[in-house]
């Protein structure tokens, strides 16, 4: 990685630190694009929910008075958090590779799962990269395209498209492209095969290393935030009754992330509550067993945040 200089002076005065006042940490977030969607879903669960809502600002504040975010460019966030213009960021690890900057990765996110992969035409002969040696690649990651081939030892000409990239082989405009891909639809769709995976990326948490060392609590505290959002996806918690006759059974039954936790029930001497933390795919099939083994008055709750 490229390091990047950190910038003396931000935007604002509101994150130099001042003695006896906590500093802001500012959290850069895309305005737009693929990703942009599920990061102020995730936003909002993790309760760094927007008060500036509705507004067009490019900064807005959050519930925490000592954490704001900015609005940018994905492509540019990167950059933002390696000069310190922001102390962390959300954005692509492509983007982070793009820029080529020395940030640290705090998160991967677990969304937003694409691959960057060199293609041609269906009908091209091409079966691998070496066969591009002398022609031209069109791609949105000019900087990684060089690189790659450059580090292959195949000399190509990239050609720096803003979009539309699965189109400018058949439009004359090159002879491969090198672009995203998650589905492989929009490959498909236009006639496009792959010959070769480059990365493997999803949506990352990224910081700069000088706030991480002096905003570390603060930072902290977002990091575990989103965590346990990301945690929580795909679990939910079961919570039932049973006799104390039928515990054994109903624990062999019951998965859990550490075994199920067991209660006392007021009142009911021959009575235990059990709870436990399960895969939501695995909901359908433990209900009837958990039935069949005793378990009763059973009721099943999505979860938001697990912080373990």
């Amino acid at each position: 990685m490229v390091k990047s200089g950190r910038s003396d002076k931000r935007e604002t005065g509101e994150n130099h630190p001042v003695p006896g006042i906590p500093s802001i940490v500012r959290l850069a977030i895309p305005n737009k694009g693929r990703i942009a969607g599920p990061v102020m879903e995730l936003m909002e669960k993790s309760g760094l929910h927007l008060l500036d809502k509705g507004e067009r600002r490019l900064i807005s504040r959050t519930p925490d008075p000592h954490i704001e975010v900015l609005f940018a460019r994905p492509i540019d966030i990167p950059e933002y958090v390696a000069n310190g213009a922001a102390d962390l960021g959300i954005t692509g690890r492509d983007m982070v590779c793009e820029r080529e900057v020395d940030v640290e990765e705090l998160l991967n996110l677990k969304f937003g799962e694409a691959t960057l992969v060199v293609a041609v035409r269906e009908e091209d002969a091409a079966k691998s990269i070496e066969d591009l040696a002398g022609k031209k690649i069109a791609t949105e990651f000019p900087v990684i395209t060089s690189g790659f081939f450059r580090e292959k030892h195949i000399p190509v000409t990239v050609v720096p498209v803003g979009g539309a990239c699965e189109v400018t082989p058949y439009l004359g405009i090159a002879d491969g492209i090198l672009d995203l891909s998650s589905s492989g639809d929009t490959l498909r769709s236009n006639r496009l095969r792959v010959i070769r995976k480059v990365l493997e990326t999803s949506t990352i948490l990224i910081g700069n290393r000088e706030a991480k060392a002096s905003k570390s609590e603060k930072i902290e505290e977002v990091v575990l935030a989103l965590e346990s959002v990301i945690r929580a996806q795909g679990q939910c918690y079961l919570m039932m009754n049973a006799k104390r006759s039928c515990l054994e059974e109903i624990t062999n039954v019951l998965p859990g992330l550490s075994g199920p936790t067991v209660m006392e029930v007021a009142s009911h001497d021959d009575l235990v509550a059990v709870h436990a933390v399960v895969s939501e795919d695995r909901v359908y099939r433990l209900i009837n067993r958990l039935k069949r083994a005793g378990a009763r008055d059973i009721l099943v709750m999505s979860i938001e945040r697990m912080i373990r």
